[in-house]
Formats: C-alpha cells, structure tokens, sequence
C-alpha cells in the first residue's frame, strides 16, 4: 500500500539510481585489476593473477609513502582550516544589521563555489605566476622577493589550502548561518539582562549552541581524510612539487594511466578506497554518539 502510494516519487529516483548504479557500481568490477597483471589486450579474463603483488610493489616505493604522507597532511589541514573558518566567518557576519550589506557580502562569497576548479585554478595560477599581482604589486610594495607559489613544494601547500578554502568557505558558510537563525532569542535577552556584552553572548549563548552542528561537520569530513581533492592539486601541480604536493589521486593518475601500470594504480586506489569507507564508518559512530546525528 505505501510502495503504491509512493510510486511517482519512487519512479523520480530511478534515473538517479540508475546513473548511481552505471557510473559507481558497474566500473567497481574494474578492482580485479589490482590483483592481476593487467594488459588490456588480454582483458580480464586472460590476464595473469598476482595477489597482493601490486600492493606489496606499491608500499615498496618510496614515492607512494611519501604521496600517503602528502595527501593526509593536506586533506587533514583541509578539514581544520574548512571548519574554523566558515565559523568565524558565520559569526562575523551574523553581527551584521544592515540586510542589504549582509546579502552582498553572501553573495560574493559564495560565488567561487559554483566555478569549476578549471577556471579557479586559472584565476589562482594567473595571480600567483611570476607576472600576476602578488609578485608585482603586492611583494615589491611590501620591500619582499617574488615568490615562485607554484614551484615550490611547501609553498603549494599553503596556496592549496588557503585557495580550497576560498573557493569553499563561503558555501559551508550556510550550515552555521542556519543554525544560528535557530538559537532562541530569549537566551541573548537573558544574557543581557545577566549584563552580557555582544563578546560574552558569543562565547555564552552562540558558541555552546553551534558545538553539535561543527561535532557533526567535523566527524563527517573525517571520511574524506583521504581525499585532498583531485581536481584542484591536478590543475595547479607540476613537476616541480610532485614532492610536496603530490596526492593520491594525481599520483594513480599518472601511474595508472599515463604510465600505463593499470595493476599498480587499481591497488593504490582501492587501499585508498578501504580507508575511506572505515574512516565513513568511524565517523558516523563519532557524529552519533557526540552529537546524536543518525541518518537511520
């Protein structure tokens, strides 16, 4: 009876489902690549077996340790930097009176979240090249030496991160503005009968009530502590930080399809896979536990 009465809507999600099931489902067939010597002209029926040769290969080279270390350390930095500041920046402006002023800096700030890392990337590279504005205008006016951004490795850090976080902020900025609008009045009005200045509501009233929403967001960002975001580091890296800032994403990338090690790369992205849906495991018993989040 239910099922019947629900039939448009369960008839809605069926090209979502389908996509789902041809573009995630189906090429998950593909993992038999990581335990077999994969040549594409024997296909995977013919191809030899090896075990967990690939993997043993893959944790034997010193670059892949090192790709492991760089996508933890930026995925991780992603995490706090993408926490602490959408805070922030919620609190700032939720001090704003003025609704027009407010709805413009909304705006703007969320813009760079609906440009693709293609144009972003492009928008980033052109102000930190050589020419652009930071080495031009900005250093020499500071008395400082041009910085080459994107051709050293620890300075790609930052450019990564702090560019992910202005591409991103303002967006995850609406989660904590929502649960803002949602704290009830009555407690900034007894806070200021209590003599409370605006200082002391925040760290009183607003702070305790946003604790369970940023336990959430936090607990749930753990499963991406893996994933330092491909499309971004694939459009500002070169050869020159693969040190530093090689990912990996990227780093399956050019072993697996650029040189052609399909078995290798298929080992390192399924390693990767495996810690992921542990860490989505952990941190849904995390966000449940501290912060009564359940999606069942």
């Amino acid at each position: 009876m239910r099922l019947r009465k629900n039939a448009v809507l369960y008839w809605m999600l069926l090209p979502g489902m389908i996509l789902v099931f041809v573009f995630h489902y189906l090429p998950m067939a593909g993992l038999v690549m990581a335990f077999q010597d994969f040549k594409p002209w024997l296909g995977f029926v013919k191809s030899p077996w090896v075990g967990w040769e690939n993997f043993q290969m893959a944790f034997q080279r010193e670059d892949s340790l090192q790709v492991v270390w760089n996508t933890f350390f930026i995925a991780c930095t992603k995490i706090i930097v993408n926490l602490v500041v959408p805070v922030v920046f919620a609190l700032l402006l939720n001090e704003i009176r003025h609704m027009g002023l407010k709805k413009v800096i909304q705006t703007l700030v969320y813009l760079p979240h609906f440009l693709s890392w293609v144009v972003f990337g492009g928008i980033v590279g052109d102000i930190l090249s050589s020419q652009g504005i930071i080495n031009t205008l900005v250093l020499p006016s500071l008395g400082l030496d041009p910085i080459l951004f994107l051709a050293d490795g620890n300075w790609f850090r930052f450019v990564v991160i702090v560019s992910d976080n202005w591409k991103e902020f303002g967006f995850a900025t609406i989660v904590f503005l929502a649960a803002l609008s949602n704290i009830d009045p009555s407690l900034y009005e007894a806070a200021e009968v209590d003599g409370a200045n605006r200082w002391r509501q925040t760290w009183a009233v607003t702070l305790p009530a946003l604790v369970p929403i940023v336990i959430v967001v936090g607990t749930l960002a753990m499963s991406s502590v893996l994933n330092a975001g491909f499309d971004q580091i694939f459009n500002l890296y070169n050869p020159l930080v693969y040190d530093k800032g090689d990912i990996i994403d990227t780093f399956v990338y050019r072993v697996g399809l650029l040189n052609s090690e399909f078995g290798l790369g298929t080992a390192i992205g399924l390693f990767k896979s495996a810690v992921g849906f542990i860490m989505v495991i952990i941190a849904y018993v995390l966000a449940s536990r501290f912060a009564n989040y359940r999606i069942f």
